[in-house]
């Protein structure tokens, strides 16, 4: 007899298995999680964790005001400390754009009750005066935000789903997805053939190839942005809010005794994560430009990981009209984490439950690209 699923996942990192969690707590019978390396060795275990609300676009701001409602909860209902720590996030504008949209992000956010503060120069230059200022323009600041640990979310679900019967299976790559009649029939594994009638397209930066095995063009494509930590290094006795110079695309936030610093966002799609020095010396011109007293101090170490960036830096979120039973959940562009356990709750509503009751996911079809509705996010210079 073949084997038999009622849904299979393709992808181990945070959105799979918080797709996988989700389903298990609707009951949505036998599901299959498959993983072709290690659990999170993708996107996941190389991100850095931010949280944030300060979105400008409604659709990412209530995919983060649920979300936020799981990390704030997460010890309760996991059982593991998923290290949430309250920091804050503050984007600084030094150019009239900048500023207008950042007005224009504060006037959004303010409608669904998010504590942002539209900040001057002079009142930046006493709150944060290890920040270089002349240039700046004006701020805005959300006590809300902060980040968490990638690797610590990713065991609260991993957990989660084996104890509510889901079927991991790492180091096990899905080679192909049988189709019949434009709707999905099975998978092939190197081990065996499993039926099924619903695949879970979860794989991330490697989202296009998923696609390919259901003749599918996903247009979802592989960018590095690499990272760097210098060693202990004192700043200030207060907390350091996660820092965004908007204009260069660098950040800054505390990592226990150092920092962490952005290194730059590649333009061209691949796969590598390598380091570089040249992406190290960027970081570093960015970091002492902002931060003079960072000059003092030393990089020890740095990685490099894949965001998965769709046309209009937006998730690609549902059904495939030409293929039954193919639902995607890519293209989250650097938000990926941040908005995993959104997407879990939304993905398992519209499997079980056929539409999307926590948020209307509808905009976020593949479909758009094609109709031309894209998504305009003025963030896109920044990516977590």
């Amino acid at each position: 007899m073949k084997k038999k699923a009622d849904v299979i996942i393709i992808g181990g990192g945070i959105i799979g298995l918080s797709i996988a969690y989700h389903l298990a707590q609707k009951k949505a019978g036998r599901i299959l999680l498959f993983e072709k390396g290690q659990l999170g060795e993708g996107s996941t275990s190389r991100c850095v964790g931010g949280i944030r609300t300060q979105f400008s676009t409604e659709i990412n701001i209530l995919f983060s005001l649920i979300s936020l409602q799981t990390f704030e909860h997460f010890k309760e209902e996991f059982g593991i400390d998923p290290e949430f720590r309250r920091i804050g996030y503050l984007f600084l504008a030094t150019t009239e754009k900048e500023m207008e949209i950042f007005r224009e992000n504060v006037k959004l956010q303010r409608k669904f009750n998010i504590p942002v503060e539209f900040i001057g120069p002079e009142e930046i230059k006493k709150r944060w005066p290890y920040l270089r200022s002349d240039d700046l323009l004006g701020a805005t600041y959300c006590s809300w935000d902060g980040y968490a640990g990638p690797n610590e979310v990713l065991s609260g679900f991993i957990q989660g789903a084996r104890r509510m019967g889901v079927e991991i299976h790492e180091g096990e790559e899905v080679k192909e997805i049988i189709i019949r009649k434009g709707k999905i029939q099975a998978i092939r594994t190197e081990k065996e053939e499993i039926e099924t009638p619903i695949v879970v397209n979860a794989g991330g930066p490697f989202a296009s190839l998923v696609g390919q095995m259901a003749n599918l063009k996903i247009p979802v494509k592989p960018l590095r942005r690499q990272v760097f930590v210098t060693s202990p290094f004192h700043l200030t006795g207060e907390i350091v809010p996660l820092t965004i110079d908007f204009h260069r695309g660098w950040y800054f936030r505390q990592e226990v005794d150092g920092f962490l610093l952005s290194g730059p966002l590649d333009q061209s799609p691949s796969f590598h994560t390598h380091i570089d020095y040249e992406a190290m010396v960027e970081a570093s011109e960015n970091a002492i430009y902002r931060v003079p007293a960072l000059e003092g101090a030393r990089i020890a170490r740095g990685w490099a990981g894949l965001y998965e960036i769709s046309p209009d830096h937006h998730a690609i979120l549902g059904r495939v009209p030409e293929l039954e039973g193919f639902i995607l959940a890519n293209g989250f562009s650097g938000h990926g984490f941040q908005h995993s356990p959104a997407v879990g709750k939304v993905i398992s509503e519209l499997i079980v439950d056929g539409r999307s009751s926590t948020i209307d996911i509808s905009p976020l079809s593949i479909e758009r690209f094609e109709k031309g509705n894209l998504i305009l996010e003025p963030m896109t210079a920044f990516k977590e």
